[in-house]
């Protein structure tokens, strides 16, 4: 087994095994990984095995001794080639963690994917962890609707689609990303102090470069845009990334309204509409309005999970 670090001369070799790896997802991109290229020091790893033949990718980050699986992506862990087996994966952790040795770094934090963003069972990184001794760090509840099976809406939020569809609103899929940033720039920031992970430059860099993945969809009163969501689509998955509603959307229903389009018309046929986490201060903090809102979609929990591994 062979680990070499990324460099700029792996790109295709490195985007060629994503789009075919039994759990790749466009994340994983370089295009998309280097967008923040300045705020993070890279340290992605490509794996090798006896016969010279690309099996495994961690993207990852390194930072006071510690490696990342990177902490600039929603979603870690190892991409995997369709033949990756429980041993192979062992032999796998076991060349990291000597790796990781030899460059003194002291500590491992591996973010996992959710199962449902593999297009296939790709667990074989779980298993591992727990032969080598990883203690779960972090633990965050993310909120989906399996679309494929029968939910119900809670009675609040029928009454609240069912308000805002007297209204006259507009419910359409836009590619212009200004007034949407206003909106969650100013809601953010009047609501928590905060700013968009990703800037409005950003956001039309990654839109471009991925347009069937990044879309935004909007709700609007005459010319003003009141409610919208940016998604991030795979082939299973459609994920609410950002949410915003603005004083009058609020007022009449303008986002639930959206969501509901989305569920029952745009992604009617994915298998999945992922709200995204509710927890906060690495997950010991339960966002309880937050994730009432989602639950009363009809959204049930599941989780991604947070492991840390002292190199020793």
């Amino acid at each position: 087994m062979k680990i070499i670090q990324y460099s700029t001369q792996h790109k295709k070799k490195w985007d060629d095994f994503i789009q075919s790896a039994r759990n790749g997802h466009f994340l994983s991109y370089r295009n998309y990984m280097e967008y923040h290229s300045e705020r993070f020091e890279d340290h992605s790893l490509l794996f090798f095995d006896d016969k010279d033949q690309l099996i495994a990718l961690l993207p990852a980050n390194i930072k006071d001794e510690t490696l990342y699986s990177h902490q600039g992506l929603t979603f870690g862990g190892f991409i995997v080639n369709p033949k990756m087996k429980v041993e192979a994966m062992q032999v796998i952790f076991l060349t990291l963690i000597e790796y990781l040795n030899s460059i003194n770094v002291k500590r491992l934090i591996y973010k996992t994917m959710p199962s449902i963003y593999s297009d296939a069972l790709a667990q074989e990184d779980l298993y591992a962890l727990f032969i080598f001794g990883a203690k779960l760090y972090r633990r965050d509840v993310s909120s989906t609707i399996d679309l494929q099976l029968p939910f119900k809406y809670s009675k609040g939020r029928k009454w609240t689609v069912n308000k805002a569809k007297k209204e006259d609103l507009e419910l359409c899929q836009m590619t212009d990303f200004t007034l949407f940033w206003q909106l969650l720039s100013n809601v953010l920031d009047s609501q928590h102090g905060a700013k968009p992970v990703h800037t409005l430059k950003e956001i039309e860099y990654l839109h471009t470069h991925f347009p069937r993945n990044i879309k935004l969809f909007v709700a609007k009163k005459g010319d003003q845009v009141i409610a919208g969501t940016v998604i991030y689509e795979t082939e299973h998955v459609a994920h609410t990334q950002y949410l915003a509603n603005s004083d009058e959307g609020r007022d009449l229903g303008a986002l639930d309204l959206l969501i509901d389009y989305l569920i029952k018309d745009v992604y009617k046929n994915k298998k999945y509409f992922d709200f995204g986490i509710s927890t906060e201060n690495e997950g010991l903090d339960l966002n309880k309005g937050l994730i009432s809102q989602k639950e009363g979609f009809g959204a049930k929990a599941i989780v991604q999970d947070f492991y840390e591994v002292e190199i020793k």
